[in-house]
């Protein structure tokens, strides 16, 4: 169904800004989303565009963030095979299931989404897992943690890579996955 997208500019130069917050807040530690979902369900737009549209930035702050990682040795794709594929598998589905949701129901699940997941993570605090740096990879945690986390990523998506992160220090306690441990970009 066409629709017709009449934004300010104003409006625009506040969704920037936000988006420019959001992405500062992804590169350190995820959850971006909880900023741009609500900025752009409030100026107006459609629901599924406004998952397309967080989707769309944060895909970008994970592959630079990836290829950080990456750059830097500190990220082994290998030993992350099942982690990826689950992940992609999980979206995927997310996706599908997202693009069958009725508008209505999205526009009021989005805000309690957001909400629940914001005060998840600013009274969750932070996993204290005891650090090994010689913790072997969990494989066997991988596939399930992808697929949980890229179907709730393809469905809603809002505070994903904060999940990630402590997901991942609770599966995996070695001292790459405490944010104070990585180096500076």
């Amino acid at each position: 169904m066409p629709f017709e997208l009449s934004v300010d500019l104003t409006t625009l130069a506040i969704l920037a800004l936000v988006a420019f917050i959001a992405g500062f807040i992804d590169a350190i530690a995820g959850g971006g989303g909880l900023l741009t979902t609500p900025a752009l369900l409030t100026a107006g737009l459609p629901p599924h565009l406004v998952l397309g549209t967080n989707k769309l930035s944060s895909t970008f702050g994970s592959a630079t963030a990836s290829f950080t990682f990456y750059r830097r040795k500190l990220f082994h794709p290998r030993q992350w095979t099942h982690a990826i594929v689950g992940t992609l598998v999980g979206a995927l589905t997310g996706a599908i299931v997202a693009h069958y949701l009725p508008a209505e129901w999205l526009n009021k699940m989005l805000p309690v989404i957001v909400f629940a997941c914001g005060l998840y993570l600013l009274f969750g605090g932070t996993p204290k897992a005891p650090l090994d740096s010689d913790a072997p990879i969990k494989k066997k945690w991988q596939s399930s943690q992808g697929f949980s986390l890229g179907f709730y990523d393809g469905v809603a998506g809002p505070g994903t890579g904060a999940f990630w992160t402590v997901s991942s220090l609770l599966l995996y306690p070695s001292t790459w996955s405490r944010p104070a441990a990585w180096p500076a970009a």
